[in-house]
């Protein structure tokens, strides 16, 4: 047990602590260290020419690779049941590493209009900078992605459980859709975790993550992660080439045919990273290693307490309405059911009666729950997504993307959900 990753067979549990770890070989330490560590030292000039030809497996500079790093990757990899990852600076460095793979110059892709106000932004402006096009889609049907598929089109992108409005994603069926083109799906599971919903048994093809939220979950490290299910098949399809043709900037040698199932993986650090730079601090990945130990304990509690404060706020006086897929009354609960089993997250958003002033001064009113701009957090959250998080969009964007000026986004802590509740009802009634 303690001298190898534990198998895929062994509980959540257990991976969550034991995935990509072992005792450190010199010292006996027991948690990872952190290898705080520019460089490292070659045993010799072939030893240094075979890691730089991606012969050898080693360490060269942590931009590219680091142990503490190293397994971060390995542990959310083992938990989502993928084949390898890439951990960088952010979750939005995730996104952009998951793209940069494969995507060039006048590519195109499907995305769901219910995401992350900051992913629009990025997919909507940051992207086109790159000449890369994304197309937004209702991904409440299904359909509309094979409606809207074009022969430019690389790749669909979707949230498991969308940020903030709670919607629940039919992965399956939009997975099917991207095979049908030959394309993979690319899945943010950041609101879910590996521990309440697995894609990748649902067809997915990517996986990323902000682990800055719940991975970590204790609002204290930065961080992203991009995990490959090794399934796709790249040279399948002619449109990616850059993962299947002689790369020039290693001699020749094409990644797919070379490395097989871990090819999108070793890219991802090898050009990703290598490239656009954006790598993870080992502090960041020493702390988000020792927040996962704790993932399933805090699902659970995280799942309970947000059920709880659902319920109440539905029947609140104050509040129109609530978006939370935990509760039956919800349009996604079936797909909550299906895609959830335990547990439908711990962020939603509700509605208050009054607008956005109403909504403002409810984010101004709260004592406990912290006013930020993050989720995941072991603290309870709020805050008003209209002024803050999606201001940059259109009204009709913050509607579609479930932001609307009336609505205020709850991520529900730990604490004794009875002091979550006079939180609320003391800022409401204000």
């Amino acid at each position: 047990m303690d001298d190898e990753t534990p198998p895929a067979s062994f509980g959540f549990e257990t991976r969550a602590i034991h995935a990509g770890a072992a005792p450190d070989p010199t010292t006996g330490a027991r948690v990872t260290p952190i290898y705080q560590s520019t460089a490292y030292v070659f045993d010799d000039v072939d030893h240094a020419a075979s890691l730089f030809n991606l012969q050898t497996y080693g360490y060269i500079y942590s931009r590219l690779t680091n142990p503490t790093v190293s397994v971060l990757e390995e542990r959310v990899a083992a938990l989502e049941g993928g084949r390898g990852g890439t951990a960088c600076a952010s979750g939005h460095a995730a996104q952009m590493l998951a793209f940069f793979a494969f995507m060039e110059p006048g590519d195109e892709f499907l995305a769901a209009d219910k995401l992350y106000g900051g992913s629009i932004t990025q997919f909507g402006r940051s992207f086109k900078k790159f000449g890369w096009n994304a197309i937004f889609v209702d991904s409440d049907d299904p359909e509309n992605f094979r409606r809207a598929m074009t022969p430019k089109c690389k790749a669909i992108f979707v949230e498991s459980l969308a940020n903030p409005g709670g919607v629940v994603t039919d992965i399956a069926a939009i997975a099917a859709i991207a095979h049908e083109s030959g394309i993979p799906l690319i899945v943010d599971n950041t609101m879910a975790t590996p521990y309440l919903c697995r894609p990748f048994e649902w067809g997915a093809d990517l996986i990323v993550h902000s682990t800055t939220k719940f991975l970590g979950g204790h609002g204290n490290s930065m961080g992203g992660v991009v995990i490959d299910s090794g399934k796709f098949d790249w040279s399948k399809n002619p449109k990616f080439h850059a993962l299947t043709e002689p790369e020039p900037a290693y001699h020749g040698l094409k990644f797919h045919e070379t490395f097989g199932d871990l090819a999108f993986t070793v890219a991802g650090h090898a050009l990703g990273l290598r490239d656009l730079g954006a790598a993870m601090a080992p502090m960041n990945a020493f702390l988000t290693i020792t927040g996962i130990e704790t993932l399933a304990l805090r699902m659970e509690r995280h799942c309970s307490n947000a059920k709880a404060v659902a319920e109440h706020l539905a029947s609140h006086p104050a509040v129109s309405w609530v978006m939370y897929a935990g509760l039956p009354s919800n349009p996604y609960h079936a797909l909550a059911k299906k895609y959830l089993p335990k547990g439908a997250g711990s962020v939603f958003t509700f509605g208050v009666k009054g607008g956005y002033e109403a909504g403002v001064k409810i984010v101004e009113g709260v004592q406990m729950i912290s006013h930020l701009a993050n989720i995941g957090d072991t603290r309870s959250l709020i805050i008003h997504p209209a002024s803050t998080t999606h201001r940059q969009l259109t009204e009709a964007q913050q509607i579609a993307a479930g932001a609307g000026p009336d609505v205020v986004r709850l991520s529900i802590g730990l604490e004794s959900v009875a002091d979550i509740i006079a939180d609320l009802d003391q800022a409401l009634a204000g």
